[in-house]
């Protein structure tokens, strides 16, 4: 199949869209929209963002200000709302009033916490670094708070429950979460398996004797 380069550009797609939360100077709560996030750690758990910072964003502002944000998860229900944390700036007006969000102080840090999403991480910050247009933000999980609709009996999350809303950059257009293809680490091993029989049977094969003629 052939190949070909493309313009360089900041290849996105997919990814999960997250809403960050933080308390200005004032203490007031502010969010936006992020399509920038990962996770960066297991043991301690931590999750990196990253906000443009060649364009005023007084959420960016709130999170260095109070080392601390909350990273919460919108389902597919709230994608206008989701939308709108992220084209509206907070100079401009109170955006989670305007959507009729509510929030409440997290318990681990001075961040406010979306009452709204079904999932939340309450974070500190660690780190920061600036790369090219953006400001890497390395926060360490102090607290998770899931609604219990989205937890089996095992505390663990159900993604059809959760329903995570995916950013496409290049459409520029917002997925849902598709079908379960397979189970992670054991399809892969399927395929050790075979290689492991392949190499048994080579051992096994008889040695050809060569005779001179």
């Amino acid at each position: 199949m052939a190949k070909k380069e493309l313009l360089l550009h900041a290849v996105v797609a997919p990814t999960q869209t997250v809403i960050v939360s933080a308390y200005d100077t004032e203490g007031k709560a502010d969010a936006c929209t992020l399509a920038f996030y990962m996770v960066s750690s297991h043991l301690p758990p931590c999750v990196t963002i990253a906000i443009n910072a060649t364009q005023r964003r007084k959420t960016l502002r709130s999170i260095l200000a109070s080392n601390a944000f909350v990273l919460g998860f919108p389902d597919i229900r709230q994608v206008n709302e989701t939308d709108y944390l992220g084209v509206e700036s907070g100079y401009n007006t109170n955006k989670l009033a305007n959507i009729g969000f509510n929030t409440c102080e997290a318990r681990t840090v001075h961040a406010p916490v979306i009452n709204n999403l079904l999932l939340s991480l309450e974070c500190e910050v660690v780190h920061t670094v600036t790369i090219g247009s953006h400001i890497q933000i390395t926060g360490e999980v102090k607290n998770i708070l899931a609604d219990e609709y989205i937890l089996n009996d095992k505390d663990k999350i159900i993604l059809e429950r959760l329903r995570p809303i995916i950013y496409d950059e290049e459409q520029q257009r917002y997925l849902c979460l598709g079908s379960p293809i397979a189970d992670a680490f054991r399809s892969g091993a399927e395929l050790e398996k075979d290689q492991d029989m392949l190499e048994d049977e080579e051992l096994e094969m008889p040695e050809i004797i060569r005779r001179p003629y």
